[in-house]
């Protein structure tokens, strides 16, 4: 730090299950080595349901935040004493920030979904919303991609999802937001996806498999921009069918990586090093 300053030891640690894959260490603690914080810490804690009442119960004053993946964005929002706007609005919090005995909840994931879709977008980002906006999946983070399609103006986007039946917290999310999304089953996904000026797939590893192969077999070509949340493997099935029908492809660590600098911003009191965040991501994922 500027002058010497020594800076109080703080920790900070992304929760889950299962977690060990997680890029999220490498680029907080490169943030951490540019921010000069060398005294803080960051690890990847393998966190089930069940546990994490107790584990955010025994975080001390130490603790600066929690980064959340699946299966906790909605299990922690019991435990919160408060609940930021946007998260709320989305219902998934992706951050814990400790203030005091006070934990408050955040939701990064739609900054790190705007930055990223922004990149793929380009100059189109700036001429106009998406005409036609397509996600895939209907979880939490299907619900932070509604909000982040509302940010750039698209506010009926189409949701493609395995069963009808299961949308109800996406659909009052939806309402929450503003947003009138149209949903159908996956099985349309041969007619909409080639149309999409934009597409996000925010369904699990390999699960979008099967739709690669069937954008493939059409042979429809596509133009739009997809976004692929999954960044394991790299790239998906899905992004190597897009690429090849002549669409571009954003790989799902960019959302990441915005994602964590925004979480960065929110614990450190800093400005994020986003480039030195990248640099350790692209670091993290070249081939050995």
């Amino acid at each position: 730090m500027a002058g010497g300053e020594r800076v109080t030891a703080r920790r900070a640690a992304v929760l889950g299950h299962p977690v060990a894959h997680s890029l999220s260490p490498a680029l907080h603690r490169a943030a951490y080595r540019a921010l000069g914080l060398d005294d803080w810490t960051y690890t990847a804690v393998d966190v089930q349901e069940a546990e994490l009442a107790g584990f955010v119960d025994a975080m001390d004053e130490s603790w600066a935040g929690l980064s959340l993946t699946m299966p906790l964005k909605h299990a922690v929002i019991p435990l919160l004493d408060s609940v930021e706007p946007l998260a709320e609005v989305v219902g998934a919090v992706n951050t814990l920030l400790p203030s005091g005995r006070t934990r408050v909840g955040a939701n990064t994931d739609v900054h790190g979904l705007v930055a990223a879709l922004g990149e793929g977008l380009g100059q189109q980002a700036r001429t106009g919303p998406p005409a036609h906006a397509v996600i895939l999946g209907a979880g939490a983070t299907a619900a932070s991609t509604l909000a982040a399609l509302g940010e750039l103006g698209c506010t009926s986007p189409h949701v493609l999802v395995r069963s009808l039946a299961r949308t109800g917290e996406l659909r009052a999310a939806a309402h929450r937001m503003g947003v009138t999304p149209q949903f159908s089953r996956l099985d349309a996904a041969t007619d909409v996806l080639p149309r999409a000026d934009v597409v996000v797939s925010t369904m699990p590893k390999h699960a979008a498999d099967p739709w690669a192969q069937v954008l493939a077999d059409s042979g429809a070509p596509v133009s739009g921009v997809l976004l692929d949340v999954v960044y394991d493997p790299r790239p998906t099935e899905l992004s190597r069918a897009w690429s090849r029908a002549g669409g571009v492809v954003v790989g799902g660590e960019r959302m990441l990586l915005h994602q964590a600098a925004e979480q960065v911003r929110l614990m450190t009191g800093h400005a994020a090093p986003v480039t030195a965040m990248d640099e350790a991501l692209r670091s993290a994922l070249a081939p050995v």
